[in-house]
């Protein structure tokens, strides 16, 4: 089971995520792409690393606008190391900020 991160250390890793912030026990970030198909590609790319690291983004897709939401549902549901490592891997990704 991962461990929930602290208050303190989550702030200090949303300083080095642009544009993610903290909802509740959930790390979001809403990324707007230039058509359907950017963010249709952004999200295939996004979901071979998600599957890679077996954890898995809560997501919604509405025409150009992707919203991710990560949290660690062995943690209770929680934000963990792994958010923030899937969170990284979703910055190099997009092509936007």
């Amino acid at each position: 089971m991962a461990t929930p991160l602290t208050p303190m250390e989550i702030q200090r890793e949303l300083g080095t995520l642009p544009g993610w912030i903290q909802e509740n026990d959930t790390l979001v970030k809403v990324f707007s792409f230039g058509s359907f198909r950017e963010a249709f590609s952004f999200m295939t790319r996004v979901a071979f690393e998600a599957e890679a690291m077996d954890h898995h983004p809560e997501w919604t897709n509405v025409y150009s606008r992707v919203t991710v939401r990560l949290n660690t549902h062995s943690a209770g549901g929680k934000i963990t190391a792994l958010d923030i490592e899937l969170a990284r891997k979703i910055q190099r990704i997009s092509w936007i900020d």
